[in-house]
């Protein structure tokens, strides 16, 4: 995945536990290798290897922040309707 600096991305990453874990970052591929070793979130560290799922590109850091916040606060059923209808999209 190309990324630029000038945008903010919201990323939902599936760890090797099955659990989701939403994030925010201005280089997705930089940050999912932090995850897988051991240098990210204190969620994922004993959860590896994590892999990604989803992004989303936001030119405005606060949106993709809320975007962070709105999946975190999805239940579990929630996150993979979120996850599935993203899927269908593509």
């Amino acid at each position: 995945m190309e990324t630029n600096k000038n945008e903010h991305y919201f990323y939902v990453l599936e760890c090797s536990d099955g659990t989701y874990y939403g994030g925010y970052s201005t280089d997705v591929n930089r940050r999912i290798e932090q995850h897988n070793n051991g240098k990210g979130a204190k969620y994922t560290r004993g959860r590896t290897p994590v892999k990604l799922l989803y992004s989303e590109s936001f030119e405005e850091k606060g949106d993709a922040l809320r975007a962070e916040i709105s999946f975190k606060k999805l239940s579990r059923q929630q996150k993979e309707y979120f996850l599935q209808e993203r899927r269908s999209e593509n």
